[in-house]
């Protein structure tokens, strides 16, 4: 069984941290700890001042394989445990989903089932020549759930989700583009895309970018109205900041801004 300990958090010092699920011998298969772990350090990230981009990874040349089957006659044995499981695991999605940092998923090899679940609750998906996504449910007698589902068809449609879920394939990283399952495809690794994009993120202002993913996460999801408090906090605490008056006198001093989150 895998263990909270193979989720691995770095941070550097532009603002970018790096979660990777670190269980290259099952194609970073993720266990139920593990869905707890993400969570929690999703959550734990969108906190901290000092994070401003949140990259998802795999070890190994993989991203994740999906969740750890070999698990699954004792954590999802019956109905009981079972929901206690799937609320694990929605949890994670959420946490990732909610951030308050932007996230982007770094996927080389495979994404599939749960992982690729993981990286549609990204912002972002970059991958690679090596990419391969997919949800074999189908291939499993197993039925998504509304949030995975919902994640899935808004990032690609509705005809391009039941095609996803109704052949269980795993797509190569040309069709994942063209269906919107990936957003960049580097010309390198996934990671170091995944890096440059972030860095590109990171230096630009903190309130902006969280405002930014209230509004549309927001509009995404049809809940203006009940959104229009936050929305508007968002918007009058960026007019109010520092770091919206640091950013009109670099403009005039044709200077790069040096944004601290204020």
């Amino acid at each position: 069984m895998g263990t909270a300990q193979e989720i691995v958090v770095s941070a550097e010092a532009n603002g970018v941290a790096t979660v990777t699920l670190d269980r290259p011998g099952k194609r970073n298969a993720v266990s139920l700890a593990m869905w707890r772990r993400l969570a929690e350090t999703f959550s734990e990230l969108g906190s901290r001042n000092d994070v401003r981009v949140v990259i998802l990874t795999g070890a190994g040349g993989n991203f994740c394989a999906g969740a750890d089957i070999s698990e699954f006659s004792t954590v999802r044995a019956d109905s009981r445990s079972g929901r206690i499981y799937e609320a694990a695991n929605e949890s994670a999605s959420i946490a990732v989903r909610d951030c308050r940092k932007p996230t982007i998923a770094a996927i080389s090899g495979y994404g599939m089932g749960g992982g690729c679940a993981l990286a549609l609750a990204c912002d972002l998906r970059v991958g690679d020549a090596t990419t391969r996504m997919g949800i074999p449910a189908a291939r499993l007698g197993v039925v998504y759930g509304e949030l995975d589902c919902a994640l899935l068809q808004r990032q690609v449609g509705l005809a391009n989700a039941k095609r996803v879920l109704y052949t269980g394939r795993a797509f190569d990283a040309k069709d994942c583009a063209a269906m919107g399952l990936l957003d960049i495809v580097a010309p390198d690794t996934a990671l170091a895309g995944a890096r440059a994009l972030a860095a590109e993120m990171a230096g630009n202002a903190p309130l902006s970018l969280a405002g930014s993913k209230v509004v549309l996460e927001a509009l995404a999801a049809g809940a203006v109205s009940e959104r229009h408090a936050e929305i508007a906090a968002v918007i009058e605490g960026s007019m109010n900041s520092e770091d919206y008056r640091e950013g009109a006198r670099a403009f005039l001093e044709k200077r790069k801004p040096a944004f601290t989150g204020r």
